[in-house]
C-alpha cells in the first residue's frame, strides 16, 4: 500500500520555497518491513549528507493516517538546499509513542533536480528492544551496487574518573566528527558493564556508522536527569577498526551544574598520537599528585620514606651507609627537609645531623648537608609514590633491591628494583592541629549544613579539621568552621554532629603503602569512617578498596609554630593565647 506524497521542506534550506535553483528537490519512498510489530507510533526523520554539508533533520510527517505502518510504502517530497553529491544517509526516530520500535526494510530517494535515483536495501531494526538497540542508522548511498564508505562499528571507550560522586545516573550521548561528517547525537547506554558510568570504571560501547574519515572532535554530555547526575568524564578513546587507529580526547573535568563551569557538554578535540597522549595524561596526573603533596616537603617538615618493595623504611647510618630495611620508630629513618625550593630538597638525618641523603655517582650515600650531591629532585607518580633524582645528574634516582639494599637499574631485574617511595610527614596528629582529610587529590572530608559528612567537599576552610589529642593514637576532629560539632559513629550512621563524647574518639591506623589513614571508632572497634559512590560518609568495615582512605594535610601545627618563634628569639603562639584570655 502506498501513501498519499507529503511535502517537507528542511530548516537548512535558506531560499524562498519559488527559488528552486539552489535548492535540493528530493522525493523519497520508505518501505516499512511487513514483519509483525515492525510499524512505529514513533516520529520519523531522515537527514541527507552531501559533499557540501549536511540538511537539517527533517521530520517525515503522514496526512490521512498514521505513516509507517507494517508492509506499507510512505512517500516524501523534501527540500535540503544545495548540500552537493549525496554519499549517505541517517534514518532514526524519536522512541516516542506506545509502541516506537521499527523495522524498515528498504529506501529510494530520487533527486527531483538532476534526475539521479538511488536505492538504499535497508531491512534493520531501530529499536531500544532489538538487535544493538540503536535508534538511528546510518547507509552509504550505492555506485553499481556498491557502498561508496563503509559501515563501520566504532569502539568509544569511556572512562569516569577516580573523584568521589564522579559517576552518574544521567543519559550520556556523544557526537563523534569526522573529515566526512559526523555521527550525530548517540546514546550511550549499552556497554560490557552491569551498570554505566561509575566511579573510576571504563566504559566500552559499539556505534555503527558510515565511515567518517579521520576523526577530529566530539561533543559529549548528558541529560541532567536523576539525582547526583553530575559526572566527572576523565577521557574518551575511539578505536576504529577500519584503520586500527585509535583517538584519544582528553576531559579531565566535571560536566556538573554545580561544579567546575556548570557544563554538562563539552566539546573535546583528538589526540590521535597514543604515546604523546599518554605522556600528557602522565604528566597532567604528576601534577595534580605534586599539587596535593607538596605540602609535606615544606622546610622543617620531619619525613620518613617507606618502600613497599622492602617493606621498610629508608635509614642513613652513622657511617654514611643506607638501607631500606628500617622499623617504623628506627631512629635512623627521619629526615628532616632543611632546604626546599620547589620540588628541590635536601634531607637532612635528624638524627645524625651532619649526614644528608646525597646521589653520589650514581651511588646512595650519606654525604655533609650543602654539597651539590644532597640535592635531591622530588618527581610524584600519580600512585602518590615519590621518585628521588639527582639534580646533578638527571635520571640517577635513590633505587633499592627487595633486600633493602642500595642498587642500580641494570643491577637486577625491574622487578626486583624499586625506586618509589611513600612519604610520611612525623607529627601530624598532634594536640590542636588544623588538618584537612583529603579523600581525593583535590576532594576532602566536610561537615554539611544538615550536619552530615561527605568525602566531595572543596580543599577549602570549610574542611578544616582540628584534632584533639586523646591519648597515644586516639583523636576526635572537631570542625573548625562549626565549633563544637564533633566526626562521630553513633547509631550506624556517621556525621559531624558528635559533641565531643566517646561516640567522638577514632583510633588512627596508618596505611604504609599509601600514606593514607583510617579512622577506627573506639566505642564500636571494627567500625570505621567510611565513603559511598557519592562520597557520603557512613560507618564501614574495612577494605582495601579505598573507601576508608583519608590522605591528612596539615594546615596548621601550633607546636611548629611556638617551635619557629623561640627559634627566632619571639613569643610562642601558645603563651601569647594565654596570656590573651
Amino acid at each position: 500500500m502506498v501513501t498519499t506524497s507529503t511535502s517537507v521542506r528542511s530548516k537548512s534550506c535558506l531560499g524562498p520555497p519559488s527559488d528552486m535553483s539552489p535548492c535540493g528537490n528530493w522525493k523519497v519512498s520508505i518501505v516499512t518491513s511487513d514483519l509483525p510489530n515492525a510499524g512505529t507510533s514513533s516520529q520519523i526523520y531522515i537527514i541527507l549528507y552531501g559533499q557540501h554539508r549536511s540538511s537539517a533533520p527533517i521530520y517525515l510527517y503522514g496526512t490521512d493516517r498514521a505513516p509507517f505502518q507494517d508492509g506499507h510504502e510512505d512517500i516524501f517530497t523534501i527540500t535540503v538546499g544545495d548540500i552537493g553529491t549525496l554519499f549517505k544517509i541517517r534514518i532514526g526516530h524519536t522512541n516516542s509513542g506506545l509502541s516506537p520500535s521499527w523495522c524498515c526494510k528498504e529506501i529510494q530517494l530520487w533527486n527531483m533536480n538532476s534526475g539521479k535515483q538511488f536505492y538504499i536495501p535497508v531491512q534493520r531494526w531501530m529499536a531500544r528492544d532489538q538487535e544493538d538497540g540503536e535508534i538511528c542508522r546510518e547507509f552509504p548511498i550505492l555506485n553499481k551496487g556498491q557502498p561508496i564508505l563503509p559501515v563501520t562499528v566504532y569502539e568509544v571507550h569511556v572512562a569516569t574518573g577516580e573523584l568521589w560522586n564522579s559517576g552518574t545516573v544521567a543519559n550520556v550521548y556523544i557526537s563523534i566528527y569526522g573529515e566526512k561528517g559526523d555521527t550525530g547525537s548517540r546514546q550511550l547506554f549499552r556497554s560490557k558493564n552491569s551498570f554505566n558510568f561509575l566511579r573510576g570504571q571504563t566504559d566500552t560501547f559499539f556505534l555503527e556508522a558510515v565511515h567518517l574519515g579521520d576523526l577530529y572532535k566530539i561533543i559529549v554530555g548528558h541529560d541532567g536527569l536523576g539525582p547526583g547526575n553530575g559526572w566527572f568524564l576523565d577521557d574518551i578513546v575511539i578505536r576504529d577498526p577500519t584503520t586500527n587507529r585509535e583517538y584519544a580526547f582528553f576531559c579531565h573535568r566535571w560536566l556538573d551544574q554545580e561544579e567546575d563551569d556548570g557544563k554538562i557538554v563539552r566539546e573535546l578535540y583528538a589526540r590521535d598520537n597514543s604515546i604523546i597522549f599518554a605522556r600528557q595524561k602522565l604528566e597532567h596526573n604528576r601534577k595534580e599528585t605534586w599539587a596535593a603533596e607538596s605540602w609535606k616537603f615544606m622546610k622543617g617538615n620531619t619525613l620518613q620514606f617507606y618502600n613497599r618493595l622492602t617493606g621498610g623504611f629508608v635509614r642513613l647510618h652513622p657511617d654514611g651507609t643506607i638501607d631500606a630495611t628500617g622499623e617504623k620508630m628506627d631512629k635512623y629513618g627521619f629526615f628532616d627537609v632543611i632546604v626546599s625550593k620547589g620540588n628541590i630538597c635536601i634531607f637532612q638525618s635528624h638524627e645524625i645531623r651532619h649526614l644528608s641523603l646525597a646521589l653520589d655517582n650514581g651511588c646512595v650515600t650519606g654525604m655533609a648537608s650543602g654539597r651539590a650531591s644532597t640535592e635531591l629532585r622530588v618527581v610524584y607518580q600519580p600512585n602518590r609514590c615519590a621518585l628521588l633524582e639527582s639534580v646533578l645528574v638527571p635520571g640517577h634516582t635513590v633505587i633499592f633491591d627487595r633486600h633493602g639494599k642500595i642498587a642500580s637499574e641494570s643491577a637486577a631485574g625491574y622487578a626486583d628494583l624499586s625506586k618509589e617511595f611513600v612519604v610520611f610527614v612525623k607529627g601530624m596528629f598532634l594536640n590542636n592541629a588544623v588538618i584537612l582529610l583529603a579523600t581525593s587529590l583535590c576532594q576532602a572530608l566536610c561537615l554539611q549544613p544538615d550536619g552530615s559528612c561527605t568525602g566531595v567537599g572543596n580543599q577549602s576552610e570549610k574542611s578544616y579539621w582540628r584534632v584533639h589529642k586523646i591519648s597515644s593514637g586516639i583523636c576526635m576532629f572537631e570542625s573548625v568552621k562549626n565549633a563544637r560539632m564533633y566526626l562521630r559513629i553513633k547509631d550506624g550512621q556517621c556525621d559531624g554532629t558528635g559533641t565531643g563524647d566517646i561516640d567522638c574518639h577514632f583510633k588512627i591506623k596508618k596505611n604504609l603503602e599509601n600514606a593514607s589513614v583510617s579512622l577506627e571508632s573506639t566505642k564500636s572497634p571494627g567500625l570505621f569512617v567510611g565513603l559511598q559512590a557519592d562520597g557520603q560518609a557512613k560507618p564501614v568495615i574495612y577494605t582495601k578498596n579505598g573507601n576508608v582512605f583519608f590522605y591528612p594535610r596539615v594546615i596548621k601545627c601550633w607546636h611548629r609554630v611556638a617551635l619557629l618563634h623561640n627559634k627566632m628569639g619571639m613569643p610562642s603562639v601558645s603563651g601569647a593565647l594565654k596570656r590573651n584570655r
